[in-house]
């Protein structure tokens, strides 16, 4: 396991478009997400630790704020060439095991995954209605210990944008495994 943080994406980068299937069998598109006021797309996998210690969370955020226009998108990037468990069919059976309740996709090219810049997993990226890249950072200050959690970074930047406000600037950044890239 190969410790990263995400690269600094300028804010205001504007989403690159995306067309993958997901664990429900469909194709999910970013169009399809226009109405949406708050886009979060998450880098994730199903191995890495960092992602399994804040799936919760993000299941938790995305029931929170499903009501208020917000929408998160997970896409798996990973080559499952050497790691197995991050496979279409283990994204299934691990969507269901963390009740999973934003569309999961997976980025089988890997190509989607090079033009949002990810890095790591988790790797977040929230845009504003205008599908600007409004923040880029951490979910929290502790990914591991949930109890020692001072900073809900996520969540204030998602209520910022909500708000009608911008997130602040001062975005941690997130950190993870390594996206397993093909060679």
């Amino acid at each position: 396991m190969v410790l990263l943080e995400s690269f600094n994406v300028p804010l205001g980068t504007p989403a690159p478009e995306f067309s993958l299937r997901g664990i429900d069998d469909a194709v999910h598109a970013l169009r399809e997400y226009q109405d949406a006021k708050v886009l979060a797309v998450i880098f994730m996998c199903n191995h890495c630790p960092y992602v399994q210690a804040q799936w919760p969370r993000l299941v938790e955020l995305q029931e929170k704020f499903k009501d208020r226009g917000v929408q998160f998108i997970g896409i798996n990037a990973n080559s499952d060439a050497d790691y197995p468990e991050d496979s279409f069919e283990k994204m299934k059976e691990y969507a269901e095991k963390f009740r999973m309740n934003f569309p999961y996709l997976r980025d089988e090219t890997q190509e989607v995954g090079r033009s949002y810049k990810a890095q790591c997993t988790p790797d977040i990226f929230v845009y504003d209605e205008e599908r600007k890249l409004a923040y880029h950072g951490r979910v929290d200050d502790n990914w591991k210990e949930r109890e020692k959690v001072t900073r809900h970074e996520l969540q204030v930047a998602v209520e910022a944008l909500l708000a009608g406000r911008r997130p602040s600037d001062e975005q941690k950044p997130a950190m993870g495994c390594s996206i397993k890239w093909r060679e």
